[in-house]
């Protein structure tokens, strides 16, 4: 079976070569800060709708036709931003047992002249390198964690150490276009809050083009210690993984991950912010019991249409044996992994992320606000409402498929377009032309259950 997708990953490899010949000599352009600082945009002024994965052990765990394999999926699906790991651990070697440091020491990359595995002139950096001009070819951008957040806490990386590793890094990478900085790494920036701002501030100074966030420990979020620093562009939270009733933090937010946005949302000065990770497909619900039920597409549909409607600027996703790269051989794997990443890329959540990234890119895009006044009854837990607006248009989604009563009149126009959105399929369905006045009580198709989730569409008509 292995044996059969590795020649389905050579065969992908030879037909990618000779599509992507014509991009080599193109960079994505850099990434920056709308205007209105909610939002990203490219250098143009495009807009940039972040759509993550989680391949956070890609560097470590693939070698260089596996990675070819995970990026063309990838960039297929219209995911365009990996969020990895550039050392998980201080003692690492990838997959073609190179390693990263001078005995763990973190202030000593393992450098060799070359990038040749033919002639011997290979290490850990080159195949770095490889993977994010990869990446560049395929247009996809790579948010780059320089230290996980537990050899940190661990007290193995001393301010000394991180302050002649991240210049390093962050002066090896600056001229690439499609790089993004997540300092931290699971890890509560109070913890060794001097190390972060170590690594911050070299971000900053060595690779002044690109953005930088901090990736924060579960159920937290980088504004609540980060959020005044200036090497700090965008806010990021991890809303975790946990049910309602498993989350035993002081917010306790449980699933609601849209009231992080919330609270982001009115924070001055304003800053974007992002579900950076939240729980991923296929993976326990709580993290570490597999005896509990695995979280599945609906649950990262819903946390995905919660926190770009509460005001987010995109999400990422994450599946349980993606992210750690299970393969066969893998002695510890983690969390309960059930499958193989090669077969885990065509779970169904991360097929149906691109129909978010479509839909919140056809309308006008930097004008877009969240909006609760739309809905009748917001509801609470499953039965949360959630609405958000530009001038001429509405998108309220129902993540039960239940009746819900709209206020009309908020968007312009005397009259409106109502249609249907469907966020498994992307397919959208006209219902009908209303005056746009009153309450209009809509009922989305099928009964109401979990899954059933649609998003009520509400255009301007034009006279």
């Amino acid at each position: 079976m292995y044996k059969s997708i590795q020649f389905l990953i050579i065969l992908l490899i030879l037909v990618s070569n000779l599509t992507s010949c014509n991009k080599r000599n193109s960079k994505p352009p850099l990434l920056k800060i709308s205007e209105n600082q909610r939002f990203l945009m490219d250098e143009k002024g495009e807009p940039f709708f972040w759509l993550g994965d989680t391949g956070w052990l890609l560097f470590s765990k693939l070698n260089r036709e596996e990675a070819e394999l995970y990026l063309s999926d990838r960039a297929a699906k219209g995911f365009n931003v990996i969020q990895v790991m550039v050392l998980h651990q201080l003692k690492l070697t990838n997959f073609y047992g190179d390693s990263a440091l001078v005995n763990g020491d973190v202030s000593k990359p393992k450098t060799l002249p070359g990038n040749s595995i033919e002639k011997g002139e290979y290490d850990y950096w080159d195949h770095v390198d490889f993977i994010i001009d990869l990446a560049e070819e395929k247009g996809i951008y790579m948010a780059l964690v320089p230290v996980w957040g537990s050899n940190v806490r661990s007290g193995k990386v001393t301010g000394e150490q991180a302050n002649k590793y991240s210049e390093w890094l962050a002066k090896r990478y600056a001229q690439r276009n499609n790089v993004i900085w997540l300092n931290g790494g699971d890890v509560k920036g109070s913890d060794y809050t001097a190390v972060w701002n170590i690594i911050g501030n070299n971000l900053r100074e060595y690779a002044p083009n690109h953005l930088i966030t901090f990736h924060p420990f579960g159920r937290t979020k980088s504004s609540m210690w980060f959020h005044d620093s200036d090497w700090l562009d965008f806010n990021m939270f991890q809303s975790g993984h946990r049910r309602y009733d498993q989350d035993d933090t002081e917010l306790a937010y449980g699933q609601d991950n849209w009231k992080y946005v919330r609270d982001d949302y009115k924070l001055f000065p304003v800053k974007p912010t992002i579900d950076g990770e939240p729980s991923y497909e296929g993976i326990p619900q709580g993290l570490h019991d597999p005896a509990e039920p695995y979280w599945n597409d609906n649950d990262l549909r819903r946390y995905a249409f919660w926190s770009v409607f509460a005001g987010a600027f995109g999400f990422t996703y994450g599946h349980s044996a993606v992210m750690q790269m299970h393969k066969p051989g893998d002695k510890k794997p983690s969390y309960g992994v059930r499958e193989y990443w090669t077969k885990a890329i065509n779970s169904p959540g991360a097929s149906q992320m691109k129909h978010l990234k479509n839909l919140m890119l056809s309308k006008p895009f930097f004008e877009r606000i969240p909006d609760q006044s739309i809905i009748g009854e917001e509801g609470t837990r499953y039965d949360f409402i959630i609405a958000t607006r530009g001038e001429n248009y509405a998108m309220i989604y129902n993540y039960l498929g239940r009746q819900m009563q709209i206020n009309m009149g908020i968007i312009e126009g005397e009259s409106v377009k109502a249609s249907w959105f469907n966020p498994r399929t992307g397919e959208t369905t006209f219902i009908n032309n209303f005056e746009n006045q009153g309450i209009i009580e809509f009922d989305p198709p099928g009964k109401k259950k979990e899954g059933n989730d649609w998003v009520l569409l509400l255009e301007t008509l034009q006279q």
